[in-house]
């Protein structure tokens, strides 16, 4: 500030200097000569918004962050009151976060954390306060927990590493030496491996039983059985199961029932609503969406909940802040894709339903499926994974036009798993099914449909059927 200038204001330089400053959302700003401030070099049209160091503008004042249930209150008393009869995209924006616990940022923090420090020594002792150390929990892995007990309908969910080990902690919480449990035939194969190997040397003896026994599944148990596994569909061959006969005759005899979900997701199969105590989900598939993140989520019900929350804790598992925001993130989304991959599959399976080179189709939603009543009767939709039945003349052949169609393969990836945006195919192997055997008509090939528009994954299929054709 020049003494020119502020002989000719009649101020000190200092005083006008002051007056010059601005603070606008937290950033100051000097009005230089030319009439325009420092930052970004906008026009200030002459006008001080503000005066002062610190103050903060009057309008922003304004705008701060009011919580919804004190502009509400009176209007809606619980927000998951009105949640509860919201549609299921309304869910999926507004669950697992709330805005006025974070100063009104739309999205949860992401807090990483393994020490969580105590005011003093009685709560330390006593641990009467929310946190107390990483692997029990953080806001981050709260908001995603909440978020699927809202779509299980669920006392409590626990987050996992992987898929996987969504299925052997509750099965290593529930189960001990001299325990039996029965498991569906159709199950997902490491689940299979697992069971086969630590679970037996544990001293658990385990029993496949046939994914199609319904309510016959109570001749198979036993005094000591504790826990019966379910899947539906099964994986590769995808089976249908009567969940609610299955649960119904478990349950008369003390079994815990748990089910591996991860086809349906729970917008499309609540499998608490149907009498089962612990749902299974790889969050890794449709959750995520985007083929990056590995987790698993396990809700219980009331009555099971204290015992699998306490067996993961016991055994330091946890799911890590970063893939729970990355998953919660993928929620939002989740239904509009879901619809997206379940639309293109249906097209696919209805192609290939008419091609001769297709022995069989195995998807819920074709009414020439076995197990379509059910599907049809019990859940509200179908995802985008399915296989076929590719037909062979002779069984030399079945695996060497298997790997001509899927190496002719260019818009499809060649890889395991599911749910991500993009297409996906792998040839399954059913060796170490003893119940539900590999088909005689040939190899089967599992596809994932994936977000690409459906004309271009129909013109990649018939590229692959033109290349098994040759062999």
């Amino acid at each position: 500030m020049t003494p020119e200038i502020a002989a000719k204001s009649g101020k000190l330089p200092n005083q006008l200097e002051k007056q010059a400053r601005i603070t606008v959302f937290g950033h100051s700003m000097i009005k230089n000569g030319s009439g325009k401030s420092d930052l970004n070099g906008a026009p200030d049209n002459g006008r001080v918004t503000n005066l002062g160091l610190t103050a903060k503008p009057a309008a922003f004042k304004n705008r701060r962050f009011i919580p919804r249930n004190q502009k509400a209150q009176g209007f809606m008393k619980d927000r998951k009151d009105m949640l509860a009869g919201a549609g299921t995209d309304t869910k999926l924006c507004h669950i697992g976060h709330d805005p006025s616990s974070f100063h009104g940022f739309v999205n949860p923090p992401v807090v990483h954390a393994s020490t969580v420090l105590f005011p003093d020594v009685k709560t330390m002792e006593t641990r009467a306060q929310k946190y107390t150390y990483g692997t029990r929990g953080t806001p981050t892995t709260d908001a995603l927990c909440e978020a699927i007990d809202e779509l299980e309908g669920s006392a409590g969910t626990i987050l996992v590493p992987s898929g996987l080990a969504a299925i052997t902690v509750p099965f290593l919480a529930f189960l001990s030496a001299g325990d039996h449990a029965l498991i569906v035939d159709s199950v997902y194969s490491p689940c299979r491996h697992f069971c086969d190997t630590m679970l037996t040397r544990l001293g658990v003896e385990v029993e496949y039983y046939d994914p199609e026994v319904g309510s016959g599944i109570e001749g198979m148990i036993r005094p000591n059985t504790k826990l019966v596994h379910t899947e539906a569909p099964g994986s590769n061959t995808f089976e249908m199961q009567d969940i609610r006969a299955i649960a119904d005759a478990a349950h008369k005899h003390g079994c815990v029932v748990t089910m591996d979900n991860t086809w349906a997701t729970p917008l499309y199969f609540r499998p608490l609503d149907f009498c089962v105590d612990i749902s299974i989900h790889a969050a890794t598939k449709y959750p995520s969406g985007h083929s990056d993140i590995l987790m698993g989520t396990v809700s219980a019900n009331a009555a099971h909940w204290d015992r699998l929350r306490e067996a993961n804790i016991t055994l330091g598992i946890c799911g890590s802040p970063d893939d729970s925001y990355m998953i919660l993130r993928g929620l939002r989304t989740m239904n509009l894709r879901l619809e997206h991959h379940g639309r293109s599959a249906l097209v696919v399976a209805e192609w290939l339903e008419g091609r001769d080179d297709v022995a069989r189709v195995l998807h819920p939603a074709l009414p020439s499926f076995p197990g379509h009543d059910i599907w049809k009767r019990d859940f509200k939709g179908a995802s985008g994974i399915f296989s076929f039945v590719l037909a062979v003349d002779a069984p030399q052949k079945f695996k060497p036009k298997a790997r001509a169609f899927l190496d002719e393969l260019s818009l499809f990836g060649l890889g395991y798993s599911w749910g991500g945006f993009e297409s996906l195919a792998v040839m399954v192997n059913l060796d170490d099914r003893r119940i539900r055997k590999a088909p005689s008509e040939g190899p089967v090939i599992r596809l994932q449909i994936g977000l690409e528009n459906v004309e271009d994954i129909l013109a990649d299929l018939h590229r692959g059927f033109k290349a098994a054709a040759s062999v």
